[in-house]
């Protein structure tokens, strides 16, 4: 398969409209106090509200900042939360350990996570998405831009300093965003980085939630090549050896896709050979090293 996957073929396999986004809307709630730093209970204006969360350090900035993309792991429960809570998956939330570095964050809650989960469910939002020509991945990556919009709006941040980042479905997510948004700076993506066409051969897409279904994809691509998109801007790739959503199979030819498009370009990836679909104290590290080298410039 030749891949002729791009910016404008992934929008409209998402059934997202090419039509230039207008200015983001949000109603923002009062700050109030998360340690030493500011907390703001946000609310956007999508096609209805979109709960959030924004983290940011004290002072006016300019601050670099995290659009920061919630998990999955069938916690419904858990949606933008996540930024400032954490899950098991994690070592700890990122929120607070960016805010220390300088750095603010943005999550949304997407349905039917967090306070959306009288939306749902899953997968009747997916089927209903794919009747109507927009996939649930299209719908989810709509609000996630708008979440981008608004954030490089702040007056205390600096829109040039934006990178993406999450875990498992988040993870999906950051680099879909960032292969479709050139402004974004940075992106890393933890627990998921794998092509679905060696693990449909096996089963073992169905692992993957029904969100993730994008119609027509393997026809012109896969994820290596989404990901290939954000070339040359940086990127990092945590993985974890025996995690049954990455298997080698499907991991290892993504990768090398990834690498040719970056060359000598600034690609990290980190693999805990002996771990699975769990963030590893090595791999935190890394993660901070990798936001602090390429938005703290």
């Amino acid at each position: 398969m030749t891949a002729r996957v791009n910016a404008e073929r992934l929008r409209a396999l998402l059934g997202l409209s090419g039509a230039e986004p207008g200015p983001a809307a949000a109603d923002p709630g009062p700050v109030e106090a998360l340690g030493h730093h500011l907390l703001q209970r946000v609310t956007l204006d999508g096609d209805g509200p979109i709960p959030g969360l924004y983290l940011r350090p004290e002072g006016k900035g300019p601050h670099p900042a995290v659009l920061y993309c919630h998990a999955h792991g069938n916690r419904y429960e858990t949606g933008a939360e996540e930024l400032i809570h954490g899950r098991p998956a994690l070592i700890a939330p990122y929120g607070p350990a960016l805010a220390d570095l300088g750095i603010a964050s943005l999550a949304i809650d997407l349905a039917p996570f967090g306070r959306r989960q009288d939306e749902g469910p899953e997968a009747r939002l997916a089927k209903a998405g794919l009747w109507q020509g927009r996939p649930l991945m299209g719908r989810m990556l709509a609000e996630l831009h708008l979440a981008y919009r608004w954030l490089a709006a702040q007056a205390e941040v600096d829109a040039t300093r934006i990178a993406t980042l999450g875990l498992s479905m988040g993870g999906t997510h950051a680099y879909w965003l960032a292969a479709l948004e050139p402004h974004i700076a940075a992106c890393a993506h933890l627990c998921v980085f794998a092509d679905l066409a060696p693990m449909i051969a096996t089963g073992a897409h169905d692992l993957h939630g029904s969100y993730m279904t994008v119609p027509g994809l393997l026809a012109h691509g896969d994820m290596g090549d989404v990901a290939a998109l954000i070339a040359p801007r940086p990127q990092f790739v945590g993985l974890g050896g025996t995690d049954a959503l990455t298997p080698e199979a499907a991991r290892d030819p993504a990768l090398a896709r990834l690498a040719t498009a970056y060359g000598v370009g600034p690609l990290v990836v980190h693999l805990s050979p002996d771990t699975g679909h769990v963030e590893t104290p090595a791999m935190r590290g890394a993660v901070m090293a990798f936001l602090t080298r390429h938005l703290q410039q």
